[in-house]
This record gives C-alpha cells, sequence and structure tokens, in this order.
C-alpha cells in the first residue's frame, strides 16, 4: 500500500461530547503533539454551531449526512448537510487535498470504557487494531463493517476511518481521567502511523479478538410509541458483557422482567445510550470474534 500523506483528527462531530472538542483545541494550540515526520495532521472542529449551542446536531446528526446521494443532492440544505458538503470539500476523495486517515473523537454515555471503531476489515485496519490493542490492553476493537458507517460517517471521506468512543461521559462535560486515556490512545495511533510509513511494521500475519455488529434493538414500547419498559438493573453497565438468551434485558414499569429471547449469546454496547433514544436503538448488539490478517 502506498504511504500515508494527510491525517485528519476530528472533535465536535457532536457539539455536546466535550471529550473530542476540548482534545482537538488542545491539538490545534500544542501542534507538536500530533506532528509526525511521515505524514502532515490536521485538525479539524465537525460541526461548529452544534459546538457553539452545546447540543448534539443544529437540525441533523451529521455523522449521518455523508453518503454520497446526500453529498450529490443539491435540494438538501439543512446546516449539517450543507456542513457535510464543506467538509467533503475540504478533505473528502475528490478534494484537491483528499485524506488518507480520519480518526474521529466521539464519547458516550455508555459504559463502553475505550473503544476503537473500525468500519473495514482490511488488513491495514486490523493490524492497527491488533497493534493499539496489545499497547492498550482495555481498549475493546468494535467493528462496524456490518452497519453502514463505512457509507455515512464524516470519517467514512478517507480512505481509513477510524472513531475513538470513549465512556460513561455524560454529555456536555468532561471526565479528565478518559480525557487523558482518548489523548494518550491518539497519540499511539499516529504513533503508529509514523511506523507504517517507514516500513518499521512487521508484515507477519496475526490474529486479535474484535466485536463485530449484529444490529439494534429498540426499548419495548407500545402501539403509539411510548415507551413501555427500561434497561434492566442487571444489564446497566455491562457494556461488552455476554448477554446468554434468558438474561435479564429490559424491566417493566410494572416490575416484570422481560428475558433476552436470542438463541445465541451476544454483546451489547451503547447500553442506554443518551443520544440514541432518539434514534430507536436501546443497545447495539454485537458477536465475539477471532479475526487474522
Amino acid at each position: 500500500m502506498d504511504k500515508l500523506h494527510r491525517v485528519v483528527i476530528v472533535g465536535g462531530t457532536h457539539g455536546n461530547e466535550m471529550t473530542g472538542i476540548y482534545l482537538a483545541r488542545k491539538f490545534a494550540q500544542h501542534h507538536d503533539l500530533i506532528q509526525r515526520s511521515g505524514f502532515s495532521t490536521q485538525v479539524l472542529l465537525g460541526n461548529p454551531k452544534a459546538i457553539a449551542a452545546r447540543v448534539r446536531y443544529i437540525d441533523q446528526d451529521l455523522n449521518r449526512s455523508f453518503e454520497y446521494e446526500r453529498l450529490q443532492n443539491s435540494q438538501l440544505a439543512s446546516y449539517e448537510d450543507l456542513r457535510a458538503k464543506q467538509i467533503d470539500q475540504m478533505i473528502g476523495p475528490s478534494s484537491n487535498t483528499p485524506v488518507d486517515v480520519i480518526v474521529d473523537l466521539h464519547s458516550t454515555t455508555a459504559n463502553m470504557g475505550l473503544t476503537l471503531m473500525i468500519d473495514q476489515e482490511d488488513r491495514f485496519s486490523l493490524q492497527l487494531a491488533d497493534h493499539i490493542q496489545r499497547i492498550h490492553t482495555d481498549v475493546n476493537v468494535y467493528s462496524t463493517v456490518n452497519s453502514g458507517r463505512s457509507r455515512d460517517s464524516l470519517r467514512s471521506l478517507a480512505k481509513f476511518g477510524f472513531c475513538v468512543e470513549v465512556g460513561p461521559v455524560a454529555q456536555g462535560v468532561l471526565n479528565a481521567e478518559l480525557f487523558v486515556k482518548t489523548e494518550t490512545l491518539v497519540c499511539t495511533i499516529l504513533d503508529y502511523l509514523e511506523q507504517y510509513n517507514h516500513n518499521k511494521i512487521s508484515s507477519l500475519h496475526g490474529s486479535f479478538i474484535l466485536h463485530r455488529y449484529l444490529g439494534t434493538i429498540d426499548y419495548p414500547k407500545d402501539g403509539a410509541g411510548e415507551l413501555q419498559a427500561m434497561i434492566h438493573p442487571q444489564l446497566q453497565g455491562k457494556d461488552y458483557e455476554p448477554l446468554r438468551p434468558g438474561n435479564p434485558m429490559f424491566l417493566k414499569f410494572s416490575g416484570e422482567t422481560i428475558p433476552y429471547s436470542g438463541d445465541s449469546t451476544i454483546y451489547p454496547v451503547f447500553i442506554n445510550e443518551a443520544a440514541y433514544c432518539e434514534k430507536g436503538i436501546a443497545m447495539c448488539l454485537m458477536q465475539k470474534a477471532q479475526v487474522s490478517y
């Protein structure tokens, strides 16, 4: 594969996720932290209006606004549609300065710790993820290869897109410990890219464990769309832990437990994520997999 020339670190794709916003600002002020000799590194604040208003978005989720058809549709004129087109023109594949790698920084209210999300299971992405997990043993790797995120997310503009999710962090606030861990993880990613450009990455094949997206499940609701149950206390905060058939999943307001009715063990994440309620998502479901590269 060709060498990498341009890397972009994005914060504030969602305007109330402070970790990425303040890390991006720090990196912009102290560019020596992210500059490497083998490639240029740029910092981008994704959604300035939402950041100023301290809300997730103004009109719609920016991180769902980068599908090719949306970017080409001149009739779409919401703030986030216009911002997506602007970003595409700045760093997208048909711009004058297309990027090779995007690292998009996010935070979640779910108990996901540090998560590296990859949208492709190509050799480059898998080898980077394995490298990160070996250095940061508390990092989970989440493959969204079956989710469509490689088509509609901001990071999909790059040849290789990575998302760093960190939580639990409440919307609109900072958690110092997770801020520092996220900064360290970003620097490790940049160090790996530098080693890659200088041909210092082993050509040997390897394997490691990741979690692969299967789908989502909504909260139980009635015909009018009213909530009928909550995340069960035994499941709350148990991101990346196995959910087996018959385990408690939801708790009705009456006190009745709704168990997981599947026929195989799954691994939920983004459990009770505050921003996903409007999307009809109580959690994302994954399978645990050993992958090779």
